[in-house]
C-alpha cells in the first residue's frame, strides 16, 4: 500500500504536469472561539501545515508537518512556489510566556519542504511582528511578508529554497499592512492596509522593492487580495468593521493608467477568504456572517456562507451561495472550477464544495490537528 509520505513525493515530483495541483492549509492549534472571545485552549495543540491533493476527488490529506500558524491576520498567510518544491507560511501570534492565558504578536516566517517524502520545516526566519500576508515573486527570487503590528513589509530574496533577509519597507503607523499580491510580470506588487484602509502599489525592479507613495483607496479596512492569472484585475476583500453589516470587495483595473478602484460588490458580512478561479471566471468570497461573536450579540448567527460570483468584464454577479461552518477562514479552488475548499476555525475541518456553474455542494469535509486558518493553492 502506497504511504502519504510515498503520494506526496510523487505528488511533488510530477509537478511539471499541467494539472497537478496542491493547497496546503496552515492550522492554528493555539487559538479556540469562546462565546465571541479568542482565548487560549485549556491544552494548545501544536501548530500544523496540511498539504491536500487537489487533483482527486475526494481531496485528500497527502502530508503533515509542525510548523508556527496563526488565525491572525488574513488567510493568504501560507505562499507556495510555481514548482511546489516548498512553501512559506507566517506565524503572527503566540502565546504570551509571561501569561499564558494571553496573545502577543510574533514574527515567524517558516519555509516548508515540500520535496522530501514528508513535509518538513527548512527555515525559520523573522520577519516584523504580526507577520501576516505573505507572496513568492512569479521568479521566484523575491518573498514579501506583511506584518501588521510593525506596519512593516518585510523583503526575502530566495536562492533555491533558501531565505535571506534584504530590506523592510516601512508605512505609517497603525496602518496594518495586512495582504500583498504580485503582479504576473513580477514589477509591481498590491499591499493591502487594514489600519488606514489604503492599498500601496510597489515598483520591483530584480531584487529592489519601493513604495512608489501611490496609493489607492477602496472600501473600509481592505484585508485579503487576489489577482487575476492575466494581471488585469486585483479584488480585495474590505472586513469593515466586523459588524453585522454587509461588507464588500472592490475591483482594482490593473491595466489602467493610474491604477485605480473601478467597481465595488457587496457581499457578505465580515468577508475573511476571498480567491479568484485559476481561469479568472469565478470569485469565491467566504463571509464569517457573525459567526465570532458573543451569541447575544446582534448580528450573531451559527453558520457563515460562502458566495462565488461571476465574472463580467469589471463586475461580478452572484450565481451561488452555501452555509458553512463558523469562523471560517481562507478558500481555495481547483484548477476545473469544480472543487472549492473552504476552511472553518471552530469546526477544524476544511469544508468541500462541488460546483457546477449554477450550484455549490456540500461534499464532505477534511479534517486538521487545529484550526485551519490559512490557504493556498499552486
Amino acid at each position: 500500500m502506497k504511504t502519504l509520505a510515498t503520494s506526496l513525493a510523487a505528488l511533488v515530483l510530477a509537478g511539471s504536469a499541467a494539472t497537478a495541483q496542491i493547497a496546503v492549509s496552515a492550522n492554528d492549534g493555539e487559538i479556540v472561539q469562546a462565546d465571541g472571545r479568542q482565548v487560549v485552549p485549556s491544552n494548545p495543540e501544536p501548530d500544523t501545515a496540511t498539504v491536500i491533493d487537489l487533483n482527486v476527488s475526494p481531496p485528500r490529506v497527502v502530508g503533515e508537518v509542525a510548523v508556527r500558524a496563526s488565525v491572525i491576520g488574513p488567510p493568504e498567510s501560507v505562499a507556495i512556489s510555481r514548482d511546489r518544491s516548498y512553501a512559506l507560511i507566517t506565524g503572527a501570534t503566540k502565546i504570551n510566556p509571561d501569561d499564558r492565558t494571553k496573545y502577543i504578536p510574533d514574527d515567524v516566517l517558516s519555509v516548508v519542504d515540500l520535496k522530501s517524502p514528508k513535509p518538513r520545516v527548512l527555515q525559520v526566519l523573522h520577519a516584523g511582528l504580526g507577520a501576516s500576508g505573505v507572496s513568492i515573486s512569479p521568479t521566484g527570487a523575491l518573498a514579501l511578508v506583511c506584518n501588521r503590528a510593525a506596519d512593516t513589509v518585510s523583503i526575502f530574496t530566495i536562492a533555491g529554497m533558501k531565505l535571506t533577509p534584504a530590506g523592510t519597507l516601512s508605512f505609517p503607523v497603525k496602518s496594518s499592512p495586512a495582504d500583498v499580491v504580485f503582479t504576473p510580470d513580477g514589477t509591481k506588487a498590491l499591499v493591502t492596509r487594514d489600519g488606514d484602509s489604503a492599498i500601496s502599489l510597489l515598483a520591483i525592479d530584480g531584487t529592489k522593492v519601493t513604495d512608489t507613495g501611490d496609493d489607492i483607496y477602496a472600501g473600509l479596512r481592505p484585508y485579503g487580495i487576489d489577482m487575476s492569472a492575466k494581471g488585469d484585475i486585483a479584488v480585495a476583500a474590505n472586513i469593515g468593521r466586523g459588524g453585522r453589516d454587509n461588507s464588500s470587495i472592490s475591483v482594482i483595473d490593473l491595466k489602467s493608467d493610474p491604477i485605480h478602484v473601478v467597481n465595488t460588490v457587496s457581499v457578505g458580512p465580515t468577508p475573511e477568504g476571498l480567491a479568484l478561479s485559476v481561469d479568472g471566471k469565478y470569485l469565491a468570497v467566504s463571509s464569517d456572517n457573525g459567526t465570532d461573536k458573543a451569541s447575544s450579540a446582534p448580528g450573531y448567527h451559527e453558520h457563515g456562507y460562502v458566495q462565488v460570483f461571476l465574472r463580467k468584464g469589471f463586475g461580478f454577479a452572484p450565481v451561488a451561495m452555501a452555509k458553512t461552518g463558523r469562523w471560517c477562514e481562507g478558500v481555495a479552488w481547483s484548477k476545473n472550477d469544480h472543487t472549492l475548499l473552504v476552511q472553518c476555525m471552530v469546526e477544524k475541518r476544511i469544508f468541500v464544495y462541488a460546483f457546477d456553474g449554477k450550484a455549490l455542494k456540500h461534499t464532505g469535509a477534511i479534517s486538521v490537528k487545529g484550526g485551519p486558518a490559512g490557504i493556498r493553492t499552486e
